[in-house]
């Protein structure tokens, strides 16, 4: 059987055909929906405003009405759509559920992928701090052991993507806080694309994973050595590498605000 063809290229995706060889063919009704979605996402589409007819949809986007239902399913399932019988479909004016759902086959835009990498940078700068000052030697024998099963990639030309996520769920784990893991296993299975980037095709122009690993390992020393401040840097340097090497500069304001001085020692300093 011969393989799919490769997904077109979006209008606007300007990261070249280096992320396009990693992409996976998306079914028509999730274009529809990621296209509906964005339009939401934009403004175009506001809370409250009637959706077109599924016959209207399926002009617009050059498909069957079949297509169209099952995009709209995958909106409501979402909670970003309602369905009122007899009147049709509409932005609900409160989404009732929070929709975690990432880019899936044909690779986000570079806006969506900088929002990517900079929701990491946070959550993951958080966590390696408090992993700093609580790990114990089975915490870093589990985050050792991923490292090592990175490195074993790296020297075999595999994909490491599994084991780097297995390194930031043992560093959640590390954090001593039930909700904090179930929180990064939660968002690891959607942040798991953002880091293939890194690994798919170790020869890529754009996936430099030997930089990535040597990040890895400074934030590993880190919180090995319980120096919280210096492992949410790394975290965050680290996410901050990933990103420069595709090309995407991330904000300086994700990083902690240092300490504003106290107005007693300002008024100190003004006596001397």
């Amino acid at each position: 059987m011969s393989p799919p063809p490769p997904h077109a290229a979006q209008p606007g995706f300007s990261q070249g055909p280096e992320l396009s060889r990693i992409a996976r063919p998306l079914r028509l009704s999730e274009e529809v929906s990621g296209e509906l979605q964005r339009r939401i996402a934009r403004g175009e589409l506001k809370p409250g405003d009637r959706l077109p007819t599924e016959k209207a949809l399926g002009g617009v986007f050059g498909v069957s009405r079949a297509v169209v239902r099952e995009a709209v399913a995958r909106l409501k399932a979402d909670g970003l759509i309602e369905t009122r019988q007899g009147s049709g479909a509409f932005v609900v004016e409160v989404p009732k559920t929070i929709n975690l759902r990432f880019w899936q086959g044909a690779g986000p835009e570079l806006d969506e992928l900088r929002d990517i990498f900079e929701l990491r940078a946070m959550v993951e700068g958080a966590v390696a701090e408090l992993a700093a000052q609580r790990r114990d030697k089975k915490d870093l024998k589990a985050m050792a052991e991923q490292l090592q099963a990175m490195d074993d990639a790296l020297a075999g030309g595999r994909d490491g993507t599994d084991a780097d996520d297995n390194f930031h769920i043992a560093m959640a784990r590390a954090t001593h806080n039930a909700y904090v893991s179930r929180l990064v296993e939660f968002l690891g299975r959607h942040f798991s694309d953002s880091r293939k980037l890194s690994w798919q095709g170790t020869r890529s122009e754009l996936a430099h994973p030997q930089e990535a690993q040597r990040e890895h390992r400074a934030l590993f020393e880190a919180i090995s050595s319980g120096n919280a401040e210096t492992a949410r840097r790394c975290a965050q340097d680290h996410l901050r590498g990933t990103a420069g090497r595709f090309g995407i500069k991330l904000a300086l304001d994700i990083e902690r605000a240092p300490p504003a001085k106290s107005s007693a020692a300002t008024k100190a300093r003004g006596k001397r």
